[in-house]
C-alpha cells in the first residue's frame, strides 16, 4: 500500500506503562500529561538489537536540534530474558550513551498498547496527545525531522506547543578504569589491548589486567585520525593483530577499520568511510570508499582480515595487500542458515575467533555458535534461530546459548563461548558434540583471551578483565530454556493478506527513476509453513497460502521502499532508503485474522489493532 500524500490520521496515544519505571530523569516519573505541549518520539527498542543502536545514533542531531520542543523516550521493551533485568536495562542506556528519559517496560504493556511488531519502531505524538506517525526499522530520522518541523509550526500557531527544557537527566559518571568495555587482546609485550567501548577509547593494561599503561584515543565520539591524544573512535570493539605487528580495531559507530600503531599510537583508518551501509550500496571494492555497518569484531583467517558486519548479517573480509573489502559470507537477510556463503543467513554475527581450518563465530541474535571452513562454507554448532535461547548444557543439538557476543579458541580444539546474557563462559567440543559450563557468575562477558592456562574474561558490566583458571571439570548449572517473550501472532490457516504499509514522507515521492522503489522478500521457518507467496517481488502487499498443518512458525519479511524529495525544480533531489526485517511468530487458529499490517512508514489507520491502541488503557 503506498500514498505518496496521505492526510495526516490522528489516534490517542495510549498511556505509557512501564513495570521498571523511568531512567535518565532525575528519579522522576512521567505520565503523557506531563508531556503535553510537546512533541514526543517514542523509540521502542531492546539492546540486543543493532538496528535499534543504529536509530540511538541517528537520533542524537534531531535530538540536539529540536532539544527545546522536541522529547525523546526510549520505550525498552525486552526480547531476552536478560534484557528484562533492570540493571541490565541501566546499564544499557549508559553503554551506548542514551541520551534521552527511557522508561524500563520488561513486560511489554506499552508494546501491546501501541501495536509494535518490530524492534525498533518510532511513534511520533503531538503536543495535544495524538498519534500521528509510526515508522519501523531505520533511516527515517529525515522524515521524522520534516514532521517535526511541521508540527512545530502548526501547534505554535494554535497555541498548543510548550518550549523549554526537557525531562532528560544525565546520570553521573561512575570513576572506574574501564567503562563497559568490548573486547580485548593480548599483545606480544604479554600486555592487553582493551577496547574501552563507552569512553571511545583503547586501553592498554599491563599483565596483571589492571594497572594502566596508556589510553588512545580523545575520549570524544568522533572520527579522526591521528596521534594517541589527537584520535578519535566511537563505541570501538574488536581487535585483532595484522602481521606487521600494528592492530586493526572494528571502530563499530563509525562503521570503519582503524589501525593502530603500537609504536607510536597513530590512529589511520584502513576500511569505510564513516558512512552505514545501505541496500543498493557498494559491496566490494577500494576499502576507503565502501560504506561498512556496524564492524563488532575482527580476526584474521586465511590471510584477510575477517569482518562481523553486525549491522547487516554479514561477514566481510578486508585484504591488507590489496587494500580492498568484500562481502565473504551472508545475504543481509536476519536468520540462521547454513550452506555456501552466498547463501547463508546471520544474525548480528559479533565474536570471531579463528584457528587453521575453522573461523569461528558467536551469532549473537541466534544464540548461535557457527563456524565458516576453508572453502567458505558455514556450518552451525550449536542454536536453532532467532527466537529460543537458554542455559542448558549437554549434546550440542540441544543446548542453548542466549546471545553470546564472544568466542576464543583454546588449546585442545575446542572453542570457548562468552555466553553474554547468561553470565556464563561456556565450551564447544567438536570432538564429542557436547557443550559444558566454565565458569558462571561473569556480569556480561563479551570476550575473552587465552594467557597460558588461564582465560582472561572480559566482564563488560563490571567494567574489569577477570582472569579465571581453565577448570578441568565443567560447572554443573541447572538447564533453563525460553523462547522470546514476544506474543505470537494469531492468524487463520489459508490465505493470509501480506500489507506493508508504506507512505512516503511529506513533500516526498516514490523514487521511480531507476525501475521500481519497492521490494518485498518473504520466506518462513519452517519453509513448510508458507505454501504460497514466498520469495522477492516489488509489490509491497502480497497473497500468502499458509499451511494448515503447521500450526506454529515465524514468518519472516524483508521491505524496502525508496523516496526522494519532490520538486522538479531541484535536478539533484535528495533520496531515502527506508528499510526493515521483520520476524513475526505466527500461530494458525481458526478465527484467527486473516491480514496482516506491517507498518514501515506511515499509519495503518484502518485495522482493528490500531482501534484498539487508540483506547487509553
Amino acid at each position: 500500500m503506498t500514498d505518496s500524500a496521505p492526510r495526516r490520521v490522528r489516534v490517542r496515544a495510549p498511556e505509557l506503562i512501564g513495570k521498571g519505571g523511568w531512567l535518565n530523569t532525575g528519579d522522576q516519573q512521567y505520565t503523557l500529561a506531563d508531556l503535553r505541549g510537546r512533541i514526543v518520539v517514542l523509540d521502542f527498542w531492546t539492546f540486543c538489537c543493532i538496528n535499534c543502536l543504529h536509530v540511538v545514533d541517528e537520533l542524537r542531531e534531531l535530538e540536539e536540534k529540536h532539544r527545546d520542543t522536541l522529547v525523546v523516550i526510549g520505550v525498552h521493551s525486552p526480547k531476552f530474558v536478560h534484557e528484562a533485568e533492570h540493571q541490565a536495562v541501566v546499564d544499557a542506556v549508559e553503554r551506548y550513551g542514551v541520551a534521552h528519559p527511557v522508561l524500563d517496560d520488561p513486560e511489554l504493556a506499552t508494546w501491546k498498547q501501541y501495536a509494535v511488531r518490530a524492534w525498533p519502531t518510532l511513534v511520533v505524538i503531538d503536543p495535544e496527545g495524538y498519534v500521528v506517525a509510526q515508522h519501523a526499522g531505520e533511516g527515517h530520522v529525515h522524515a521524522i525531522e520534516r514532521l517535526v518541523t511541521e508540527l512545530e509550526a502548526e501547534h505554535a500557531a494554535k497555541g498548543t506547543l510548550r518550549r523549554g527544557d526537557g525531562p532528560y537527566v544525565p546520570p553521573e559518571p561512575e570513576p572506574t578504569t574501564l567503562r563497559f568495555p568490548g573486547k580485548a587482546l593480548l599483545l606480544p609485550s604479554g600486555n592487553f589491548l582493551v577496547s574501552d567501548t563507552t569512553r571511545h577509547q583503547l586501553v592498554e593494561l599491563a599483565e596483571d589486567a589492571e594497572t594502566v599503561v596508556r589510553r588512545l584515543g580523545s575520549g570524544a565520539r568522533a572520527f579522526a585520525d591521528g596521534g594517541p591524544q589527537e584520535a578519535s573512535f566511537n563505541e570501538p570493539q574488536g581487535l585483532a593483530l595484522l602481521d606487521d605487528g600494528s592492530v586493526v580495531v572494528a571502530d563499530t559507530v563509525n562503521h570503519a577499520l582503524r589501525r593502530l600503531d603500537l609504536a607510536t599510537g597513530e590512529v589511520t583508518t584502513l576500511a569505510g568511510t564513516g558512512k552505514q551501509w545501505w541496500q543498493g550500496s557498494a559491496t566490494s571494492g577500494p576499502a576507503r570508499e565502501v560504506d561498512l555497518s556496524s564492524p563488532w569484531d575482527v580476526a584474521v583467517f586465511g590471510g584477510k582480515v575477517w569482518i562481523a558486519m553486525a549491522g547487516v548479517h554479514q561477514l566481510w573480509t578486508y585484504d591488507p595487500a590489496a587494500r580492498t573489502v568484500a562481502v565473504a559470507a551472508g545475504t543481509t537477510n536476519e536468520g540462521l542458515v547454513d550452506g555456501p556463503g552466498a547463501e547463508a543467513w546471520f544474525a548480528q554475527p559479533s565474536g570471531l575467533a579463528a584457528t587453521a581450518g575453522r573461523l569461528w563465530l558467536a551469532d549473537s541474535e541466534t544464540s548461535a555458535l557457527r563456524w565458516v571452513d576453508t572453502e567458505g562454507h558455514v556450518r552451525t554448532a550449536v542454536g536453532t534461530g532467532l527466537f529460543d535461547f537458554g542455559h542448558r548444557d549437554g549434546a550440542a543439538g540441544q543446548a542453548l546459548l542466549q546471545h553470546p557476543l564472544g568466542v576464543t579458541a583454546l588449546p585442545d580444539g575446542s572453542v570457548a563461548v562468552a555466553d553474554t546474557y547468561n553470565h556464563a563462559l561456556r565450551r564447544y567440543d567438536p570432538a564429542t558434540g557436547e557443550v559444558t559450563t566454565l565458569a558462571t557468575d561473569l556480569r556480561e562477558p563479551s570476550d575473552a583471551v587465552l594467557v597460558g592456562e588461564d582465560i582472561v574474561v572480559v566482564e563488560s558490566a563490571r567494567h574489569r578483565l577477570t582472569r579465571l583458571r581453565l577448570p578441568e571439570e565443567a560447572v554443573r548449572v541447572q538447564s533453563v530454556a525460553h523462547r522470546t517473550r514476544r506474543a505470537a501472532t494469531e492468524v487463520a490457516p489459508g490465505r493470509l493478506r501480506l500489507e506493508v504499509v508504506f507512505q512516503a514522507p511529506a513533500g516526498q515521492k516514490l523514487d521511480t527513476r531507476y525501475g521500481p522503489s519497492t521490494r518485498l522478500l518473504v520466506s518462513s521457518t519452517p519453509p513448510e509453513l508458507l505454501l504460497e507467496g514466498g520469495g522477492a517481488d516489488t509489490d509491497l502487499s502480497r497473497e500468502l497460502e499458509l499451511n494448515p498443518a503447521v500450526t506454529e512458525g515465524v514468518l519472516h519479511i524483508s521491505a524496502m521502499a525508496a523516496s526522494c524529495d519532490d520538486d522538479p525544480a531541484n535536478e539533484y533531489p535528495a533520496c531515502h532508503v527506508h528499510q526493515q526485517d521483520w520476524g513475526v511468530p505466527l500461530r494458525l487458529t481458526a478465527g484467527g485474522a486473516d491480514r496482516l499490517p506491517l507498518v514501515l512508514a506511515g499509519m495503518d489507520a484502518g485495522t482493528d489493532e490500531q482501534e484498539a491502541a487508540a483506547q487509553t488503557p
